[in-house]
């Protein structure tokens, strides 16, 4: 499993009101966004997407490695 201390993970608000949440990792430059949907709990929106992330890390990871 990826390091998750090694992800950055931002809440951005747009100008319209919706809102983005950003997964980035640095090392291997992956970037993941996602409209948030507001129906939802913020926090299971992000482990949703946090492993979705960390399986697409491991897959590059295995490409490259």
């Amino acid at each position: 499993m990826a390091d998750a201390d090694k992800i950055q993970i931002d809440l951005i608000r747009l100008v319209s009101g919706d809102r983005l949440i950003r997964l980035t990792e640095r090392d291997s430059g992956l970037t993941l966004e996602q409209k948030l949907d507001p129906q939802l709990p913020v926090v299971r929106q992000k482990e949703r997407l946090l492993q979705v992330f960390q399986a697409a890390l491991e897959k590059a990871a295995l490409a490259t490695g």
